[in-house]
């Protein structure tokens, strides 16, 4: 028997934002098993929780519907939630396959009501196939270099002129999941507030309604090309398209190629609580 809460990530309303799964012990589950239990949730993520090392609280392991993750965002914030609302914790330190992640809580009258993870710097590099990539999409063209970024998963980021034009993306979902990039970010905005659209098709994600591992390298991305100051804390919309509309905020700290810090905040909101027979 495995207990388990689903959390909406990156909302305060209940049904919006993304929900994950979170097995709150997994201890006795194996690899194979819990794969399985996440294709069952068939949430875009699945955490089970297991026991960590001094240099963290916890441990997490995260499965989307085909593959485990060294590290995703939502499932993280969504994770320090539930743990820190049983334990009362202000800081949680999660250990995954990218590192150990600290999550510090916000609380009011004694509710947790957001969350700021501090994420793994990401590498980058060119996209070697853009031109295919933007087929795909059915676009023409992006406004600034398509390039991937990885923190633990790898997203590649394409930036379109206005928002109406991310809104009206329609990709060939089949052609997405043959290429070499398990997230792909259609976004447009301007100063602090931007939106985006997150597909991952190659991990039974159609698409995301908050992606908290896109969120991060996106406040990157815009400020190593200038689109705004690093420093500065975006508010980026998702996920209106699928009728989970979610609020993610992001900052990059550094200068140029320089990162000295990535951080990614949201809210999350219980939603249900069971046991696993399996």
């Amino acid at each position: 028997m495995h207990r388990y809460v689903v959390a909406d990530v990156f909302t305060s309303t209940p049904l919006e934002g993304n929900p994950v799964a979170v097995v709150t012990d997994g201890r006795g589950l194996l690899p194979q098993r819990m794969q399985q239990i996440a294709r069952e949730f068939n949430l875009s993520e699945t955490v089970f929780v297991l026991p960590a090392g001094e240099a963290a609280d916890t441990r997490v392991r995260i499965f989307t519907p085909a593959a485990e993750l060294p590290f995703a965002g939502h499932p993280i914030l969504g994770t320090a939630f539930v743990l820190g609302a049983a334990g009362g914790q202000e800081t949680i330190r999660l250990e995954t396959g990218a590192g150990v992640i600290r999550v510090d809580l916000t609380r009011e009258n004694g509710r947790i009501v957001s969350g700021r993870m501090r994420q793994p710097v990401p590498d980058w590099a060119p996209y070697e196939q853009a031109d295919e990539l933007l087929a795909a999409l059915g676009v023409t063209s992006a406004e600034l270099p398509v390039e991937v970024y990885r923190n633990g998963p790898r997203h590649v980021y394409v930036a379109l002129a206005r928002e109406p034009e991310v809104a009206a993306v329609q990709p060939d979902l089949a052609a997405l999941a043959g290429l070499p990039a398990i997230g792909v970010v259609c976004f447009a905005g301007t100063g602090h507030r931007w939106k985006s659209r997150n597909f991952a098709p190659s991990l039974g994600v159609p698409e995301d309604p908050a992606t908290g591992s896109a969120a991060g390298p996106l406040a990157v991305h815009l400020a190593r090309h200038g689109r705004i100051a690093f420093g500065q804390e975006i508010e980026i919309s998702q996920g209106a398209e699928i009728g989970r509309p979610s609020t993610l905020y992001a900052r990059a700290t550094g200068d140029g190629d320089r990162i000295d810090a990535v951080e990614v905040a949201g809210g999350a909101v219980v939603v249900a609580r069971g046991e696993l027979d399996a």
